[in-house]
């Protein structure tokens, strides 16, 4: 669905698959946000999208005349006892931030994991990530704990914080 500001957000599809590595990419190489500090090959992101769409994870991408701009992704834990879970990942990239664009991409993809069957989401953020963090609480996630120096980059430790939400 496309909105007033030109944007639409769809379940990801084998076409995407070269614009959400570009996105990922940079949202990547800012080292601010991410894990991955440059995106993982082509053929591996492809990888990762076939597996996604196969196992019915929902997968979202934010597009802006034809761009990916933005994601959002919730991978199902795949063992049996954990099932009910899944982990969510996102980014948005320079110039459309503070749009609303998080707020609507996130609600998209948690409602197509309530519509999938997950009782839980959770994710992690860098504590020092004021943005997402309340992004995350206006989606209804809680904080659950910190990981002390849980990442570094650039030689700089970081904590994580640890979030999650119960769909009812």
């Amino acid at each position: 669905m496309t909105t007033a500001d030109g944007i639409a957000i769809e379940a990801i599809r084998e076409d995407h698959v070269e614009g959400f590595r570009k996105a990922l990419d940079v949202v990547a190489r800012e080292r601010r946000y991410l894990i991955f500090l440059e995106a993982p090959p082509l053929k591996a992101m492809r990888a990762f999208v076939q597996d996604m769409m196969a196992k019915g994870n929902p997968h979202f991408v934010a597009l802006a005349g034809g761009e990916v701009v933005g994601w959002c992704d919730i991978r199902r834990h795949e063992r049996e006892a954990v099932s009910h879970r899944g982990a969510l990942g996102m980014g948005i990239v320079p110039g459309f931030r503070d749009k609303g664009l998080g707020t609507r991409l996130i609600a998209t993809t948690l409602d197509a994991a309530r519509k999938a069957g997950l009782h839980r989401v959770e994710l992690d953020v860098y504590a020092d990530n004021p943005r997402a963090i309340a992004l995350y609480e206006k989606a209804g996630f809680v904080r659950e704990g910190v990981a002390r120096d849980a990442v570094r980059i650039d030689g700089v430790y970081r904590d994580s914080i640890w979030m999650s939400t119960i769909l009812d």
